[in-house]
C-alpha cells in the first residue's frame, strides 16, 4: 500500500522540505510534516493555500503531478473586480498566456466560501469590489490560475486549492494533514487522452 498525505498548506509555506538559497528563513513542509519518505506530488506556490498531496510511491507521485494525466484541480479564487459573462466565457474557453493558450476550464462565480482566516489577511479596498470564482483546470503551468485571471482583468487576491481529483482539503485546518493508504498500482499507461490506472 502506498501512503498518501493530504496537507492543507498555509499561506507563506514553501512546497518543499528545505529552503535553499534564501537569506531569510521561510516556513517549509518540515515545519508541519515529519513523515519519512513522503514527497510532494506537484507544487503549490508559497502565496497560495490549500491541498498539497505527498506520497512515498513514485508511480502515484507521477500520476498526480504529470499534466499528461489531466487530473482536475479545483481552486477557490478571490479576485479583484466584478466578473461579467464575457470574463467567465474567456476563462472557460481558454486564455492566451505568454506560454500559449490554456486548455478550457470549468469556471463559475460563487458566494464567498466559509474558509479559515488567512494570516496575513487579504487587504480590503472599499472602493474596489471583490468576488469569488471556482475554477477547475486540467493542466499545471506555473502560476496558471493567477495568470489566467489577470489576463481577463481580474487580479487574484487569494487562491485556495480545494481538490485534486477526488482528494479534497475539506475538514483540514491550515497546517494539518491526514494520511490515507492507497492501493499500490501497476505502472501507469496512457490510452489516447484518458488515464489508464
Amino acid at each position: 500500500m502506498a501512503r498518501l498525505l493530504l496537507f492543507n498548506k498555509p499561506f507563506g509555506v514553501l512546497s518543499q522540505f528545505t529552503d535553499r538559497g534564501s537569506a531569510a528563513e521561510r516556513a517549509t513542509l518540515s515545519d508541519f510534516i515529519a513523515v519519512k519518505g513522503a514527497y510532494p506530488a506537484g507544487r503549490l506556490d508559497r502565496d497560495s493555500e490549500g491541498l498539497l498531496l505527498l506520497t512515498d510511491d513514485g508511480r502515484l507521485q507521477a500520476r498526480i503531478a504529470d499534466p499528461r494525466f489531466k487530473l482536475p484541480k479545483t481552486y477557490l479564487v478571490q479576485v479583484e473586480g466584478d466578473p461579467r459573462g464575457a470574463d467567465l466565457d474567456a476563462l472557460c474557453k481558454g486564455v492566451l498566456l505568454n506560454d500559449g493558450m490554456t486548455l478550457p476550464a470549468d469556471v463559475e462565480r460563487i458566494d464567498a466560501p466559509d474558509l479559515w482566516s488567512r494570516d496575513p489577511p487579504i487587504r480590503e479596498r472599499k472602493s474596489v469590489p471583490d468576488s469569488w470564482l471556482k475554477i477547475t483546470i486540467r493542466e499545471g503551468r506555473n502560476r496558471q490560475v493567477r495568470r489566467m485571471t489577470a489576463a481577463v482583468g481580474l487580479p487574484t487576491l487569494r487562491l485556495v486549492r480545494w481538490s485534486i481529483g477526488d482528494w479534497t482539503v475539506a475538514g483540514l485546518e491550515p497546517g494539518q494533514f491526514a494520511e490515507i493508504s492507497v492501493k499500490a498500482r501497476p505502472a501507469v499507461r496512457l490510452k489516447g487522452n484518458h488515464q489508464d490506472f
